[in-house]
C-alpha cells in the first residue's frame, strides 16, 4: 500500500469515512484547506445528525444511513473522489475501500493526513505501538519530556486528534504519539524520529486477517526511523520487526529488558533502571535513570513500559534526572492495575483494561496469591497458555460474562485444583456478586484482581464502566465490613 504526497488540497475531492472524532477532525481540517469534503457513515442516529448539521455549516456534505439504492452511505464511493480518508476502525475489506481500489483511489487514515499537514520545522514524533501498554507508555514518555522542560503532547490514539495538534497554533518541541495497528495500516508515509514496539500478541485478528498481517502493520512504525528503533528483548517478534525495517543510516536498535541490560539496552540492576545505550563507552558503563519504586505502579509490565518510554526519551537527548522526575510525576489512567481498597487484609485491584490474554497475563504476574475475576467477550481468544502460566498464582477464580466457559475449560485442563465460581447472572448486580464471591475465596494477604482477559461489551458499555462497577462493588463490600465490625 502506498500513498501519494499531496502538495495542494485546494479543490481536491476528499471522501472521509466515518463521523467519529477523527473523521470530524479530518473533515474540518481538509475543508479549511480548500478541499471539497464529503463525509459518509452508515449511522443515522440523533448524534450522527447533530454532527452532520455542524459540518454542513462549514460547507461539508454528509451522507448518512441508507441511500436510495439501499446501500449504506458508507459503502458507496462518491463520484469524483480523489482520496479516501478513513477512521481507524473501518476494516480494509470494507465495500467503500474495495470500490476505491478498483477506481485507483488511495485510502489513508487521519494519522497519514496529520503527517502530510505538518508545517515547516514540525515537531519530531516519538512513536509507540504494541498489543498492550501503548497508552501508559505514551503518557509516561510525555511526562518525562515535560520534566525535561520540553513542550509536548500525548497524541495519536489518545488525547486531542492528531490533525488538530499538527495544524493548531500551539508549537511543540516533540510529540509522544501512540499508534494503533489500525492507524499504522493506513499511514504509509509516517517517519518517526524514534519508535518502540512494546510487545506482540494475537489481537484484532478479525480486522487484520492474520497474525502476520497484524505484526506487519505494527512494524510499519519503524520505517524511516532516524535515531532509534526500540524493541522488547523478551519478545523476539519485536526485534525481528526492527531487523526487517528500512531505516535511515545510523539508526540504532535499542532493547529494553527487565533483567540486566547488555550494551545498547536499558534494563534493571538491583532495583534500579539503568541505561547502557545512550552513554559513553556502553561496553563498560551504565547510567542510573530511576528506581523501580519511582514507577507507578511498579508491576513488572509497567516497569517494562517505563524502560521503553525512557529509551525513547534518551534517544531524543533527555537527561537522566528528567527520566526519574517524569516517572515520579506520572499517574496512570483509571482501570489500569489501579488499587481500589483493602478490606479485611485483602487488596482489591482494578485492571479492567486487561481486555486480552496478553494483558491479563502481565497483570496476574504482578501479584501472588490472586483471586482472579475474569470473563466477558473472548474475541476468538484461547486461554490455555494464560492459565498454564498463571496457575501457581491462583487462590481461586470467579468467572462471569458470555465466554466464561472457555476460561473454565482451560482451568479444568491446567489448574483443576483451583476453586472456580461460575456466575451465570448478567444483571447490574453481577459485579457485586463476583466481588463477594472473590472475598469469600480470598485470605488475608491475597489480592482480588479484576483482569478479565476479555472485552466488556457483553455486559458493560466499555471497560471503564466495568471497572467502575468493580470499584463500586468493592466500596460496598468495605462499607458492609465496617458495619460488621462497628
Amino acid at each position: 500500500m502506498g500513498s501519494r504526497q499531496v502538495t495542494s488540497w485546494q479543490d481536491r475531492n476528499i471522501t472521509v469515512a466515518g463521523l467519529g472524532v477523527s473523521g470530524i477532525s479530518a473533515a474540518r481540517a481538509l475543508a479549511g484547506l480548500g478541499a471539497v469534503v464529503t463525509v459518509v457513515d452508515n449511522g443515522d442516529g440523533d448524534a450522527h445528525r447533530a454532527r452532520a448539521a455542524e459540518l454542513a455549516e462549514l460547507g461539508i456534505e454528509v451522507r448518512l444511513g441508507r441511500l436510495e439504492g439501499g446501500e449504506g452511505a458508507g459503502e458507496v464511493l462518491p463520484e469524483g473522489t480523489d482520496l479516501v480518508v478513513t477512521s481507524p476502525g473501518w476494516k480494509p475489506d470494507s465495500p467503500l475501500f474495495l470500490e476505491a481500489a478498483k477506481a485507483g483511489v488511495d485510502v489513508v487514515g487521519d494519522v497519514e493526513i496529520a503527517w502530510q499537514l505538518r508545517g515547516e520545522n514540525a515537531a519530531p514524533w516519538l512513536a509507540i505501538t504494541g498489543t498492550n501498554g501503548k497508552t501508559t507508555t505514551t503518557q509516561m514518555l510525555a511526562s518525562i519530556l515535560r520534566a525535561a522542560g520540553l513542550k509536548t503532547a500525548a497524541v495519536g490514539n489518545i488525547g486531542t486528534p492528531i490533525i488538530d495538534v499538527v495544524t493548531g497554533e500551539e508549537q511543540y518541541d516533540v510529540l509522544a504519539v501512540e499508534l494503533s495497528s489500525y492507524q499504522l495500516h493506513w499511514a504509509p508515509s509516517v517517519r518517526a524520529h524514534s519508535a518502540a514496539v512494546l510487545n506482540l500478541a494475537p489481537d484484532h485478528l478479525d480486522w487484520h486477517g492474520s497474525m502476520e498481517a497484524y505484526a506487519a502493520d505494527k512494524g510499519r512504525i519503524y520505517e524511516g526511523n532516524t535515531i532509534a528503533c526500540v524493541y522488547n528483548v523478551a519478545d523476539a517478534a519485536t526485534e525481528h520487526l526492527v531487523e526487517e525495517a528500512d531505516v535511515e543510516e545510523g539508526c540504532r536498535a535499542i532493547g529494553f529488558t527487565l533483567g540486566a541490560p547488555g550494551p545498547s539496552m536499558l534494563g534493571v540492576v538491583d532495583g534500579i533502571l539503568v541505561d547502557r545505550a545512550f552513554v559513553q563507552n556502553r561496553q563498560k558503563n551504565a547510567q542510573e535513570l530511576a528506581h523501580v519504586d519511582d514507577v507507578n505502579p511498579p508491576a513488572p509490565h509497567n516497569i517494562a513500559n517505563a524502560l521503553a518510554a525512557a529509551a525513547l526519551a534518551r534517544a531524543f537527548g533527555v537527561e537522566p534526572r528528567a527520566v526519574r522526575d517524569g516517572l515520579r510525576d506520572f499517574r496512570p489512567d483509571a482501570h489500569r492495575v489501579a488499587f481500589v481498597d483493602e478490606v479485611d487484609g485483602v487488596r482489591y485491584v482494578d485492571d479492567s483494561k486487561a481486555t486480552n490474554t496478553h494483558a491479563a497475563e502481565a497483570s496476574l504476574a504482578a501479584f501472588e496469591p490472586v483471586v482472579w475475576i475474569a470473563g466477558g467477550l473472548a474475541k476468538g481468544a484461547t486461554f490455555d497458555e494464560l492459565v498454564q502460566k498463571s496457575a501457581k498464582r491462583l487462590r481461586g477464580v470467579v468467572l462471569m460474562g458470555a465466554d466464561r466457559a472457555l476460561i473454565a475449560e482451560a482451568l479444568a485442563r491446567h489448574a483443576p485444583e483451583v476453586p472456580v465460581t461460575d456466575l451465570e447472572r448478567t444483571d447490574t448486580g453481577a459485579m457485586l456478586a463476583a466481588v463477594r464471591e472473590a472475598a469469600r475465596l480470598a485470605e488475608p494477604g491475597d489480592t482480588v484482581l479484576l483482569a478479565p482477559a476479555c472485552a466488556s461489551m457483553d455486559m458493560f458499555a466499555n471497560y471503564n464502566k466495568r471497572g467502575d462497577a468493580f470499584a463500586d462493588a468493592v466500596r460496598e463490600l468495605a462499607s458492609g465490613s465496617a458495619a460488621d465490625t462497628a
